[in-house]
């Protein structure tokens, strides 16, 4: 252990003490914690350079809110809880974006953040906030470092409940005075030592082999099958069983936007290009590591058959039980997958390619997909989506070994760009999720670069999507991070002002519309004043340049692509809630 507040020999106590902050730091190292992320100041600056002395790397950002955001995504990646560390009061209330981020995607992750003296809450003390209850909605587990000798406790627990079960978000609280607090290192060795070999007994569901056998009898028995899967999938990492469930079935395979790639989106059985149909006509859907929630239509009719029958594997009891599926298999879903291939193997089926159902699939993709390659070939300048988002697919598939990790944000940007852009690796795309959150953009960049080092990130984005965190590109050239973001600029919110003239009145009629950005802005330049690269691509020639170039230099780079300002629709494919 690192020392604090050194005695001499000769003095009453020669054993050194230990502070709050060198405590945590410690914790944390001894949990497994290799990186975190965050916004210092009051109380917490010396607690992120014990951390950094002790080898955790701290990626310093410019709002809690990207931070955060870089936290979720960081824990779904790795598999392990992002760390999020903030100041009191305001700070921990920007971090609650992260935080409820994850809990929404259901992502590993823990904020950690300073607060008040405890002796002075509730007298109007700086930053005052009961954190703890503004955390509630958000977290799975929250807890407050009364006593420095709580400390271990506290670091370990949160960051193993983070993971238990369903994953999610959980918070720690550490006052300012019990980061000042401090105890002889011999005592701080034991409480670590005591933390460490805590274990919290995790009740894992018990899957019944009849539950399983019953699951392969329907898929085995019905006309038309279809296996669903999404990022609960990706986190348990259950992408070879997955791959060994559709060889040997020859079942056709729908992921959701961010389950893509678990199995290649070249693969023949993928139905993503024929999704109306293989969900409004399959009988039997097994859906493994998604939610029966918007993003599928809630499992029901007009877009679904009345009559389909649901196997539901999920890690939650509490999912299961609220969609009612047919059968629910409660379990990881790597290990459940396993279990249901092993009793495939002792009866082994497999749909032929000249299966009824199959053909209609396949067909189908790809007569729409020959449509869509039809739109995309076509070089339209000014540029529409579809011929910046052709020439961004092309140059992103020549990178290979490994594949690049793609971010995405935006309405028409992010929507378009799961139909156009491929995905071929697992945990290769991550978007706005469950929750549809925009600005997650810059920190996901981040949280990726710093997960998989090895890996090109590449960022398409839109310019509002852009905009929530434009400033964390001066992170990116701090930490000289390979990432290209990719803004698609069409002056505004949608494609800037597209009132009516009956909507143009009043006595602010001359203000830009609320959806109006400047137009033209010099995005690329923003990056520029920082030391990265800047690119400004208008055509197809200068497009595909500034790609090459960048990709090949893997630095932090800024393409800022002019977009016509029609081109897209107001709240992409969502214009029915709007």
């Amino acid at each position: 252990m690192a020392e604090s507040d050194q005695k001499t020999p000769n003095s009453d106590n020669s054993e050194s003490k230990v502070d709050g902050n060198l405590l945590v730091a410690e914790s944390l190292a001894r949990a497994g914690v290799e990186c975190m992320f965050g916004v210092v100041g009051i109380p917490v600056t010396s607690l992120a350079n014990r951390a950094v002395a002790l080898g955790i790397r701290f990626i310093a950002f410019h709002n809690e809110q990207s931070a955060g955001y870089a936290a979720s995504a960081y824990g779904y990646l790795t598999g392990r809880p992002g760390i999020l560390l903030t100041v009191s009061g305001p700070g921990c209330v920007h971090g609650l974006a992260g935080l409820s981020n994850a809990h929404a995607n259901a992502w590993p992750m823990v904020m950690i953040s300073g607060s008040c003296d405890q002796k002075h809450f509730g007298r109007g003390d700086f930053q005052e906030l009961d954190q703890v209850d503004a955390v509630k909605p958000f977290s799975k587990f929250s807890v407050k470092a009364t006593d420095i000798a709580q400390i271990p406790e506290c670091v370990f627990k949160v960051i193993r409940r983070a993971s238990s079960g369903r994953p999610g978000g959980c918070y720690l609280d550490l006052p300012s005075d019990v980061l000042r607090q401090k105890l002889p290192e011999s005592e701080a060795r034991s409480l670590l030592t005591t933390a460490e070999n805590l274990r919290t007994l995790e009740v894992l569901a018990t899957i019944k082999r009849v539950d399983v056998q019953k699951a392969v009898s329907l898929l085995r028995e019905s006309e038309r099958p279809l296996i669903v899967f999404g990022k609960g999938a990706a986190f348990a990492r259950a992408e070879n069983e997955l791959r060994k469930l559709v060889d040997s079935t020859g079942i056709p395979f729908l992921p959701t936007p961010m389950g893509k790639g678990l199995l290649p989106d070249t693969h023949e059985l993928a139905a993503t290009a024929a999704r109306s149909l293989a969900i409004g006509r399959c009988d039997v859907a097994l859906v493994v590591g998604a939610r029966l929630n918007w993003l599928l239509h809630f499992g029901e009719p007009p877009k679904w058959s009345k009559d389909v029958k649901f196997i539901l594997v999920d890690i939650s009891e509490e999912e299961v039980e609220l969609r009612k599926p047919c059968l629910g298999l409660i379990g990881d879903a790597n290990r459940v997958l396993a279990m249901i291939n092993e009793e495939i193997k002792d009866d082994p089926f497999c749909l032929a390619n000249s299966h009824p159902w199959v053909e209609v699939i396949v067909k189908k993709a790809k007569e729409n997909v020959f449509k869509m390659e039809a739109q995309l070939v076509k070089d339209v300048v000014p540029f529409n989506f579809l011929t910046p988002m052709r020439i961004i697919r092309d140059e992103i598939l020549a990178v290979k070994n490994p594949s690049p990790i793609l971010v995405s944000e935006g309405a028409n940007t992010m929507d378009i760009g799961r139909s156009v852009l491929v995905q071929i690796e697992p945990r290769t795309r991550l978007d706005a999720g469950t929750w549809g959150t925009m600005g997650v953009g810059l920190g996901y960049c981040i949280a990726a670069a710093v997960a998989s080092p090895g890996r090109l990130v590449v960022a398409v984005e839109g310019d509002s999507g852009f905009g929530f965190s434009a400033m964390e590109v001066e992170t990116l050239v701090r930490y000289q991070l390979p990432v290209v973001v990719i803004v698609f600029n069409n002056g505004g919110v949608y494609g800037g002002d597209r009132r009516t003239p009956d909507e143009i009145t009043g006595p602010y009629k001359e203000d830009p519309a609320p959806t109006s950005f400047v137009p033209r802005a010099g995005y690329h330049l923003l990056i520029e004043a920082f030391g990265g690269k800047g690119y400004l691509a208008g055509t197809p020639k200068e497009l595909q340049s500034a790609l090459v170039e960048s990709f090949a230099a893997r630095k932090p780079a800024v393409i800022n692509v002019t977009i016509d300002p029609f081109a897209g629709a107001e709240s992409g494919r969502l214009q029915h809630k709007n």
